[in-house]
């Protein structure tokens, strides 16, 4: 059996920042492994300890410069057997990657590796479209579900028996035949740190670098029709308010703004 997921980094930024332009000065930016990804990771690790490592090979895929190889490191510290990195200069030049695009290269992956079940993160946390794994999903025929919290998997049967959230407070349980698109809900595990051993493991395992030729694709790909026009910190109707000190003092505080709001009166 072979479990392909969808891994990528994304920019973190500090609590204080400037913006350039249509993006934040490079200068507040910090990188890691989404987190919605580390519980698919972790989904498709725990997978592969319960049918046997043996029997299962985890694979994990990026869209990414040679700068997030060592987020893709994490991943195969963690336990993925080996990497596939896309890296392209039409993915260089290109200032945004909507979902269209992603939806191309990864279905070209998915074609090339013959995956039995594709584990997503239900959304990255800089962009988040939350529609990489459905869209992958329909390009590529397979059956899916979305904002997967649970999932149990009877590999003689071909299906995986999933729980997924709905709005409002709602769960579904449904059955899922494979080969399938599962993006994957926080909450659903939890994510192991990556031990010592498994560090200097990942060093030694196996991340293979494809261009969009590589994949059967070419430089048109990255031609969406989604395009970025601005950025900004959004506007706050009202500032919080944080207490510090003991309750006494803190009441006190509280006490004399809910009178200067009117409260009571």
């Amino acid at each position: 059996m072979k479990v392909l997921v969808t891994v990528k980094e994304v920019a973190t930024v500090e609590d204080e920042f400037e913006i350039e332009g249509t993006a934040i000065d490079e200068r507040y930016l910090g990188a890691d492994l989404n987190e919605w990804d580390d519980y698919a990771i972790e989904e498709a690790v725990q997978i592969a300890e319960a049918i046997g490592e043996d029997d299962v090979e985890v694979v994990t895929v990026t869209i990414g410069p040679e700068d997030c190889e060592q987020t893709i490191r994490q991943a195969l510290a963690k336990g993925a057997d080996r990497s596939i990195r896309v890296w392209d200069d039409a993915l260089e030049d290109a200032e945004l990657l909507d979902v269209g695009a992603k939806t191309a290269i990864l279905a070209a992956v998915v074609e090339d590796e013959e995956p039995d079940l594709v584990l997503s993160g239900v959304q990255s946390g800089d962009d988040s479209f939350m529609a990489t794994g459905v869209s992958l999903a329909d390009a590529v025929g397979f059956q899916w579900a979305a904002v997967v919290n649970s999932l149990d998997l009877d590999t003689e049967a071909g299906v995986a028996s999933v729980r997924r959230e709905l709005e409002g407070g709602v769960e579904e349980l449904t059955d899922v035949t494979l080969p399938a698109v599962l993006t994957i809900q926080t909450g659903i595990n939890e994510p192991r740190y990556a031990s010592l051993r498994g560090i200097r493991m990942a060093q030694r395992k196996e991340l293979a670098v494809r261009g969009l030729d590589d994949l059967g694709l070419d430089s048109s790909v990255v031609a969406g029709d989604l395009r970025l026009t601005g950025m900004s910190v959004p506007e706050s109707e009202s500032d919080a308010t944080v207490f510090t000190g003991g309750p006494e003092e803190t009441a006190s505080e509280l006490a004399a703004i809910l009178r200067e709001k009117g409260v009571g009166q």
